[in-house]
């Protein structure tokens, strides 16, 4: 199948879209790396869209134009989402030339076609503008892969408190921009 991916930057209308996307890729994508009990407990904080860095202009969706289910118009489909911003995510912590990797999720039917490498590419470039050297982020433990294959290095790994009572295992990962 061939698609065309559009990427724009996200903006406030881009919310439900958001949550569909990440919804949809954390609760299937996540569940060979995670038991049950703690899928209960993350997905209802991870799948909703951060408004915060949405306004920032960092935050991107692919979207891909599809036919509706009586076939006679074309319709978005958000099929991907990711970002970056400058404060560490949990300490809003800013470390000079650091950039962190935010949020991202390719909807599982879509996966595998470039999606998280376009969005990757685009936040690349715009932290290379804006001076940054290296990108850290806080990785799932099922998407080591995907961020090993676009360079990032394992660093440790890390639990990400999500909760007073809930801490997700988790990877500190970093690549060099």
């Amino acid at each position: 199948m061939t698609s065309k991916f559009t990427l724009k930057i996200a903006g406030d209308n881009d919310t439900d879209a958001i949550n569909h996307c990440l919804t949809a890729s954390y609760s299937k994508l996540m569940a060979p790396s995670y038991n049950n009990e703690i899928l209960a407990n993350a997905l209802p904080l991870m799948t909703r869209a951060n408004p915060v860095l949405i306004a920032t202009g960092r935050y991107y969706i692919v979207n891909t134009e599809t036919k509706n289910h009586t076939g006679d118009t074309n319709e978005f489909l958000t099929v991907g989402c990711g970002g970056w911003s400058l404060e560490r995510p949990g300490t809003g912590e800013i470390v000079p030339g650091v950039g962190h990797i935010r949020h991202f999720a390719t909807h599982p039917d879509w996966t595998g076609q470039g999606i998280g490498r376009l969005i990757f590419a685009q936040s690349r470039i715009t932290a290379k503008d804006e001076g940054l050297s290296r990108f850290e982020c806080y990785s799932s433990l099922n998407a080591e892969i995907f961020y090993t294959a676009l360079g990032f290095t394992k660093v440790q790994r890390k639990g990400i408190r999500m909760a007073e009572d809930f801490v997700l295992p988790s990877l500190l990962m970093t690549c060099p921009l």
